[in-house]
């Protein structure tokens, strides 16, 4: 796993579910974007915890792939939300 450093978050990529909490499958046009999940944060990371969803800046971050696992590490002030 990766460690950040600082201020630093590390996010993994979610894919959306394939079926709904009732347990009808979503067709393809129905999905939505990716989810990204605060994997672990740096010593400085103040307002963002593990297992936070976040929404972060479009063009902020660099992608990391380990294992086939992909991942963004991305600073703290480039998370705009979580949920």
């Amino acid at each position: 796993m990766l460690k950040p450093l600082k201020n630093h978050i590390v996010l993994k990529k979610q894919k959306p579910a394939e079926k709904t909490e009732s347990g009808l499958f979503r067709p393809d046009s129905a999905k939505t974007e990716a989810e990204y999940v605060v994997e672990s944060v740096g010593a400085e990371v103040k307002q963002v915890k593990k297992g936070d969803k976040v929404v972060f800046k479009e063009y902020s971050g660099t992608n990391v792939k380990i294992n086939d696992e992909e991942y963004v590490v991305v600073k703290e002030e480039d998370v705009l939300a979580t949920f």
